[in-house]
């Protein structure tokens, strides 16, 4: 396998099988070229594995420092370049995927090509939108990534086409984990906590489950329950429940929205389930409860 490779969409024939994929790169820089490396937005996203030398590269108003084994991932809003407009000396590979939809305020869709379900990409969306950092210090899993990558385009072995897509699947799955444990580690868990609510709030339509919430967070099932159960008192499924009957209380008071509108919106699977979850834990039905507030 020869360890550089440069495969440009539309200029390569090598990625047409995959037009979810903007670039795949390994680049050698062995001199400084003038005006290489300006400022910019750049299309997709763009993730970045350093291997040789040392970059000081602009991002979202601030410059960073990067060295072999870290890797950098570029949103597509985002300007990225180096101030002083080249590229330095070093080696480093380059993956830029082109999303079926991903904005600043919204959901990532990857597309079809993706076996990451819809729930898992929501979760990724969210790790991405919410970590200030967008580097993986000293870790040489993307890069190993990328290289694979780069030899099954290259080669285009038998099965190729399956594992093209399951390998950028498998980038951005290790990156979510990875900034899951890295939002963990530099936060006490109050922090984390508020952060999920906020989430959980904002997305209240969505059937979470144990292992989407944890992964917001970057813990296991078990030590995620453990820390919710003593930092709040209920099981993270109950306070799910607890959030979305506050909210749906919210809406029973400040809105004339049909039962059954409030309780899809809340995240209730029917407006029966709605009916006898609310009258559980408040003790009037969702009909009595705005008679009574109204």
């Amino acid at each position: 396998m020869n360890s550089n490779f440069h495969y440009i969409q539309n200029d390569s024939p090598e990625l047409k099988e995959f037009p979810f994929v903007s670039c795949l790169l390994s680049q050698k820089v062995q001199q400084i070229i003038l005006d290489s490396w300006e400022i910019a937005q750049r299309a997709g996203i763009g993730i970045f594995s350093f291997t040789e030398g040392k970059y000081e590269w602009y991002l979202e108003h601030k410059t960073y420092p990067l060295y072999p084994n870290d890797s950098l991932i570029v949103q597509p809003w985002q300007a990225i370049g180096n101030p002083r407009g080249y590229l330095e000396i070093g080696a480093f590979m380059q993956l830029s995927i082109l999303p079926s939809h991903w904005a600043k305020d919204g959901q990532l869709i990857l597309g079809d090509w993706s076996k990451i379900s819809y729930s898992e990409q929501l979760v990724i969306s969210k790790l991405f939108l919410s970590n200030a950092k967008p580097i993986i210090p000293r870790n040489p899993t993307i890069g190993q990534l990328i290289m694979e990558l780069g030899q099954e385009v290259q080669e285009q072995a038998f099965g190729y086409r399956t594992r093209v897509p399951q390998i950028i699947d498998e980038i951005l799955i290790t990156w979510a984990r990875t900034l899951g444990k890295t939002e963990r580690n530099n936060q006490d868990f109050s922090q984390t906590f508020l952060q999920l609510e906020q989430t959980l709030r904002a997305n209240l339509e969505h059937p979470w489950t144990l292992e989407e919430m944890a992964g917001l967070v970057g813990l296991g099932n078990t030590a995620f329950s453990e820390k919710v159960k003593r930092f709040s008192g209920f099981s993270p499924l109950n306070y799910l429940i607890n959030i979305r009957i506050a909210e749906a209380s919210r809406l029973l008071k400040s809105s004339d929205k049909p039962l059954t509108d409030i309780a899809l919106e809340t995240g209730f699977y029917s407006s029966q389930h709605f009916s006898t979850t609310f009258k559980k834990l408040t003790g009037y039905t969702p009909r009595d409860y705005r008679k009574i507030h109204i």
